[in-house]
């Protein structure tokens, strides 16, 4: 019973959030649907395309969820059920909700630009330079952790082939491979031949019930190794094509699938509760400390996506602004999306404490895994039918989710690459010369990338997810403070962003100093591998960048001139 009470009170406490705190933010903010938004005035059918609001919302929420939601909970679960569940309510509503809606308006009235547009309209081009290095840095670490997890979902030791009998991985893989070929006629026909709406989406969502019913039955395996060079390969493609083409349908043909498992996950809630099919075991607090750390700062990085994700602030401003068709779209998109995947958090959280003791015991390979099985145990016994379909289902919603963060932070990559080179009055690589021509053109900046991300994720190094979840969150910071400070100069209330971003700052910079310590401990032992000094490397260069950021960005909260946007 205590977990109805738990999703319940998650509930009614984000809807409120987006109700009352939303709108007065928007008001705050002065949102106006009646403004020409980016995607209108500088439609170019590639990046700037307007997308229907149940549209973009399915591109923004499958981009931003990936396997964040879910991993960053259950792992946190350590500390107890209460803590998680209030840094997701609190985190939800008073950061992670801020910094993308925040993010999204502060795009759209920039011309669709990036944050580091953002702050250099604000503190100037060195800013600018030095925020897009450590974006960059924090992408690689996106790719090279999501590459790693859905690889991990998709390998399969079997002999290479078909086989009738799939693992939940072999499911997994032939599903995921049909279902990029199903988005890529969707936007075909959605977008060249005046399929509407409501028909393209029941046909979509038939053909994504007989793409489950056939992996079902007919799995592909297929070793790990190969499955990066193909992630590898699809990222590269999907970062470069119009995004009508793929990521706009991926995306909102997948958002049905997280919809699918959201409510499966509810139902499988209220339906233990009521026939004590499994029973929630985490208790409330176990501890100020864990093998995880201290709770501060280990709580807030290790949760990441279901509070607070700086990686959203880059999707709002990189792909999402563009997309915008009417302002009146950025509260539920912006701030809705970020209570939904809070909500998402919640019920990873109700999953894992179901099947509690396993995990303690390290009985799951993954958290995805443990989320899988806490939601098919609500429903059956491990070995009955209903729960081996139910985890396969459940195993295939994370790995099309983490596909789609790749998908998206790969073009993100590109956009970020180009800036980094691009010359003040330059759009384009078009408008580059000599060597920064090179560097600029898209396929340069997407390959090296993709190279390095899929590198670093076929060495499963454990370091990588941790420096992920920091870099993350110190990223969060930076975006609260660039956007607090452009509202400063366009001489808008930012004074709600002075807590979430002070907070995220420390208890970020102070984890990564602490990881630093540990590394250095580790590497003096004489005990060090090479991912230890990489830890070690990765996570100065990220306090350094930081620390020269918040100072440039602290510096602009005190500048006199505004300006009207």
């Amino acid at each position: 019973m205590i977990a109805i009470l738990i999703i319940l009170a998650a509930i009614i406490l984000l809807i409120l959030g987006y109700v009352y705190y939303g709108s007065w933010l928007a008001k705050q903010w002065g949102i106006d649907p009646t403004r020409t938004t980016p995607a209108v005035e500088l439609e170019d059918d590639i990046d700037y395309v307007p997308a229907q609001p149940i549209v973009l919302m399915g591109h923004h929420f499958s981009s931003i969820a990936g396997a964040g939601p879910i991993n960053g909970p259950i792992q946190a679960s350590l500390f107890g059920w209460l803590p998680v569940f209030l840094w997701c309510i609190i985190g939800g509503i008073f950061f992670g909700g801020l910094q993308d809606f925040g993010s999204l308006f502060a795009s759209i009235r920039n011309d669709g630009k990036s944050v580091g547009e953002i702050i250099e309209s604000s503190m100037g081009p060195r800013a600018k330079k030095l925020f897009l290095i450590f974006a960059l840095l924090v992408m690689i670490m996106v790719i090279a952790s999501f590459v790693n997890i859905v690889a991990g979902t998709y390998a399969s030791d079997n002999n290479i082939g078909f086989t009738l009998q799939p693992t939940g991985n072999e499911t997994t893989a032939i599903i995921s491979i049909i279902f990029i070929i199903l988005a890529i006629v969707y936007g075909i026909i959605t977008n060249n031949f005046g399929v509407g709406l409501v028909p393209a989406t029941i046909g979509g969502i038939i053909m994504i019930i007989l793409s489950l019913i056939f992996g079902l039955n007919i799995g592909l395996a297929l070793p790990r190794t190969f499955w990066i060079i193909f992630i590898g390969a699809y990222i590269t493609v999907a970062s470069l094509v119009p995004v009508w083409i793929l990521l706009q349908p991926r995306d909102y043909l997948s958002s049905y699938l997280l919809y699918g498992m959201m409510i499966l996950a509810l139902l499988g809630i209220f339906v233990s509760a009521f026939t004590g099919s499994a029973t929630f075991t985490i208790p409330a607090f176990t501890g100020w400390n864990t093998s995880l750390g201290p709770l501060f700062p280990a709580l807030f990085i290790t949760v990441a996506c279901g509070a607070c994700s700086g990686f959203h602030s880059l999707i709002s401003t990189g792909t999402s602004s563009k997309q915008l068709a009417s302002e009146a779209d950025a509260k539920p998109i912006g701030y809705g999306s970020m209570l939904i995947e809070s909500a998402l958090a919640v019920v990873a959280l109700i999953a894992v404490g179901m099947v509690f003791p396993s995990y303690v015991n390290g009985d799951f390979g993954s958290p995805a895994a443990a989320f899988a099985a806490g939601i098919g145990v609500m429903f059956g016994t491990p070995d009955s039918a209903v729960y081996q379909t139910v985890y396969a289902l459940l195993t295939l919603a994370v790995s099309v989710f983490a596909l789609t963060s790749l998908d998206t932070g790969t073009r993100l990559s590109r956009f970020l690459f180009s800036e980094l080179f691009l010359k003040e009055g330059e759009a384009s690589y078009k408008d580059a010369t000599g060597i920064r021509k090179f560097l600029t053109y898209p396929l340069t900046g997407t390959l090296l990338m993709v190279v390095i991300g899929c590198v670093l994720g076929a060495l499963s190094l454990s370091q990588i997810w941790g420096l992920f979840g920091a870099a993350n969150q110190l990223l969060a910071g930076i975006a609260l403070m660039a956007v607090a400070a452009w509202l400063a100069n366009v001489g808008k209330n930012n004074k709600m962003f002075y807590i979430p971003m002070a907070f995220m700052l420390v208890a970020t910079i102070t984890s990564l100093i602490l990881t630093i310590i540990k590394g250095i401990g580790i590497i003096s032992s004489g005990a060090a591998m090479w991912g230890d000094w990489f830890q070690v490397l990765f996570a100065t260069a990220m306090v350094i960048l930081a620390l020269i950021l918040v100072y440039e960005e602290f510096s602009a909260f005190f500048l006199k001139k505004k300006t009207v946007k």
